[in-house]
């Protein structure tokens, strides 16, 4: 598997969505790596994509409580599981699910498998919370999909809290999962 500098040369046979995050990062002068790969959609088939990008694969959640009102995007390492009762009682929600299809696609522009935090550069109404655990803070680089799950970024934690969010007029709550006791 390669690493490339930055995104692809061509973009022929490569979604629209896809090609709008390689301009949003361009133009706010986020450096990231790319490495491309068969479509994935669980953090199970990624461990060689990991190994390549050498940086934090995150799992990205979307969610929503029970009545579908908030809806919610949850990053944490690849090796937490969801506990949605101690996550619901950090964020004062009722029981959190996960949302339907048609919701990411609204307010996301991604389907199950390529959920990231670079779709919320399409929710323009702020439909969408991002909650992120904690440890991921422990990390420099975080893995993500740019909303399709055909390629693979490596990007500084640093320019995603800071730039990329603010640009796309989204803040973020920390919350605290335990880890899995093996």
């Amino acid at each position: 598997m390669d690493i490339f500098a930055g995104r692809p040369e061509a973009t022929e046979g490569r979604e629209e969505k896809e090609i709008k995050v390689y301009d949003l990062l361009d133009s706010l002068g986020i450096h990231y790596w790319r490495v491309d790969h068969e479509p994935i959609s669980t953090m199970k088939e990624g461990p060689e994509i990991e190994e390549t990008l050498n940086c934090l694969t995150c799992k990205n959640l979307f969610l929503c409580n029970r009545q579908q009102s908030r809806f919610y995007l949850l990053i944490m390492p690849g090796n937490k599981t969801l506990k949605s009762k101690e996550l619901s009682q950090q964020i004062g929600s009722t029981r959190l699910n996960f949302a339907p299809e048609n919701k990411m696609a609204e307010y996301l522009d991604i389907s199950p498998g390529a959920v990231s935090v670079l779709g919320l550069m399409n929710d323009k109404e702020k439909h969408v919370q991002l909650l992120v655990d904690e440890d991921i803070f422990n990390a420099d680089y975080i893995g993500c999909h740019p909303c399709v799950n055909t390629s693979s970024l490596k990007i500084k934690l640093q320019d995603i809290l800071d730039t990329f969010l603010t640009s796309v007029h989204h803040d973020y709550q920390v919350v605290s999962l335990t880890t899995n006791q093996q």
